[in-house]
């Protein structure tokens, strides 16, 4: 399976349509609600599809219709429509329904308002048989309002298409601005999800299940929140314009997009951490958090863990949690000497952080803190800057790498680094053989660098500012440290010009990647 960097799926050739031999079965899943004239044109339009129809099923997810829905005249053979659970209702659920229902490779939403070209899902799963982390878009025209709708048996034949009306069929603006200024999503990192639509979107079946399923909980935007976590598992989102669809009218979001936004961004920023500008409170509590600080306990003094954790949630990126790792399953509860206990330091640590929601204890990290974007690791006693996570991450963002080690010490043992994780990149890698060693694969499909941590505001806990002393000393240091960040941004830009240059040169002598140049100060910087 070929590794895609980034977003660019440009390196995936995929075959022309009507020249290639499908393998892998498809479930189109069609969430529907007392909509049984639209439906008959969605089904005549997958009942005429190139794709193969021992391949096919269409798993339709009636959500309470009263009358019930029922499978049309013309439909594909393998149609069924199962009903969402009594007592539950809307969008969420009726996609998860009829995911739960479908048997196929691959998951293909398609909204029950939707007429898809012949060749629809033959160019949705070329893709999956190429890398199966894709999740493929199809190309949606709105017709508009005051055209007829055509019948089924026109759908089926196909003869609509040559409609004006369907040729100067527009598509929705944000979409189309977003694609022109992205190179149609290769440019992107981690904003490709933003497109993801139930109107017409295929993922791998055991991608979806990795993800978590859709929300059920949510009757608007299920599709975007579904997007974000896909994004999390490493997936790479491909927009296909030979993907045609086609939505009769304008939709909610077009007629009002206000009502939409005001509606949705009432819950996605709980949701969604990548959407700052809903998390602008600069103390509130989130569902997902942005960064996740790991922090590891085990042989560290009360002291060290108390500087590293009250350090890591007090800085500026307020929606950041911890997970401190250590024997917190030892902890003896019977009767003992309380200050000459073995683990004593270990049950102070404990005491101090039982009761803040912001802190986890557990024995070892998880593999994954999918839904959460981020991950960083930092040893006990190595203290953060008020504006070190926001630094690292901002260069994350910026040059999009998988990896950021910044290095805290050097010695003749080897050197030790606190790492900031992309969790996309890491979910990735883990899907390609060599995941047990995944800085490699990180490197390739999305950049890695090395840094050094006291550039980014990182020092021993011995010579930290108290985070709970002097308030004016604590907003002195962040202002410190903010200019220094800036100062880094400027010189980080610098060294990886230099890097290019270096990485050209040795490429051309010696046919291999830099290994290493001397950064300011004589700090050694590596890009891989």
């Amino acid at each position: 399976m070929p590794r895609v960097r980034r977003n660019d799926y440009g390196t995936l050739r995929p075959p022309a349509l009507g020249a290639w031999e499908p393998r892998l079965t498809v479930s189109v899943v069609i969430p529907a609600y007392e909509c049984q004239e639209a439906l008959d044109r969605t089904l005549a339009g997958l009942a005429a599809q190139t794709y193969p129809r021992d391949l096919t099923e269409v798993v339709v997810a009636d959500d309470g219709s009263d009358p019930a829905l029922r499978v049309p005249r013309i439909a594909p053979e393998a149609t069924r429509i199962v009903r969402v659970p009594e007592g539950r209702w809307g969008r969420g659920w009726a996609r998860q329904t009829g995911a739960e229902a479908a048997g196929g490779d691959v998951v293909h939403w398609v909204d029950s308002d939707m007429i898809l070209a012949r060749d629809h899902i033959e160019a949705h799963l070329r893709w999956h048989h190429l890398a199966s982390y894709a999740v493929v878009h199809g190309r949606v025209g709105f017709v508009a309002d005051d055209v007829p709708p055509p019948a089924p048996e026109a759908v089926f034949a196909g003869t609509y298409e040559d409609a004006a009306a369907f040729e100067e069929a527009r598509p929705h603006g944000w979409t189309a601005e977003v694609l022109g200024t992205t190179r149609e999503l290769r440019d992107e990192v981690a904003g490709a999800y933003r497109l993801h639509s139930g109107a017409t979107t295929s993922v791998t079946a055991w991608l979806l299940k990795a993800a978590g399923g859709v929300n059920t909980s949510l009757n608007m935007a299920e599709d975007t929140d579904l997007g974000y976590r896909l994004a999390q598992q490493g997936a790479v989102f491909i927009p296909d314009p030979e993907a045609r669809a086609w939505h009769l009218g304008t939709s909610t979001v077009m007629r009002r997009e206000a009502d939409v936004h005001r509606h949705n961004w009432s819950f996605l920023g709980d949701l969604i951490p990548d959407l700052r500008w809903l998390r602008r409170h600069p103390r509130r509590h989130w569902a997902v958090p942005y960064v996740e600080v790991v922090i590891d306990a085990h042989g560290a003094t009360y002291e060290q863990v108390r500087a590293s954790v009250d350090a890591a949630l007090a800085g500026t990126v307020a929606d950041t949690s911890v997970v401190l790792l250590g024997p917190w399953d030892e902890l003896p509860s019977g009767r003992r000497a309380s200050l000459d206990e073995p683990m004593l330091d270990t049950r102070l640590a404990y005491n101090l952080y039982e009761h803040e929601p912001r802190v986890r204890f557990a024995r070892a990290a998880a593999e994954s803190c999918a839904p959460t974007p981020f991950r960083v690791t930092c040893p006990a006693g190595w203290v953060l800057g008020p504006d070190s996570l926001a630094s690292l991450v901002e260069l994350a963002e910026r040059r999009g790498y998988g990896l950021v080690s910044a290095i805290v010490q050097e010695t003749a043992a080897g050197v030790s680094a606190l790492r900031l994780e992309r969790t996309a990149a890491f979910s990735r890698a883990a899907r390609f053989p060599g995941a047990d060693a995944p800085d490699a694969l990180v490197d390739e499909m999305y950049g890695s660098i090395w840094v050094a941590a006291e550039d980014f505001g990182v020092v021993r806990d011995e010579n930290a500012e108290p985070v709970g002393g002097d308030p004016a000393k604590w907003r002195a240091s962040a202002t410190r440290w903010r200019s220094e960040a800036t100062r880094l941004r400027a010189e980080v830009a610098r060294l990886e010009a230099e890097l290019r240059h270096a990485h050209d040169t040795e490429a051309a002598d010696a046919g291999r990647g830099v290994r290493g140049v001397r950064g300011v100060r004589g700090r050694r910087f590596r890009r891989r």
